[in-house]
């Protein structure tokens, strides 16, 4: 699962939905919609401002 954020509060993560797994789309932390391709997501952002959030491993104590 992936997600990736972008300017003026655009949020794209990967979710699954009855039993698929589909991209979903957030504006301001409002929901958009549920996207079956990139393609579809690209008509409501511009793909080349998302940047992939990454989780890093804790340092260790």
């Amino acid at each position: 699962m992936g997600k990736w954020v972008g300017v003026d509060g655009w949020e794209v993560d990967t979710v699954v939905l009855n039993g698929r797994q589909v991209l979903r789309v957030r504006h301001l932390g409002y929901h958009i919609t549920f996207a079956q391709t990139v393609a579809e997501v690209a008509e409501l952002v511009d793909l080349a401002d998302l940047v992939e959030v990454v989780s890093l491993p804790a340092r260790p104590s």
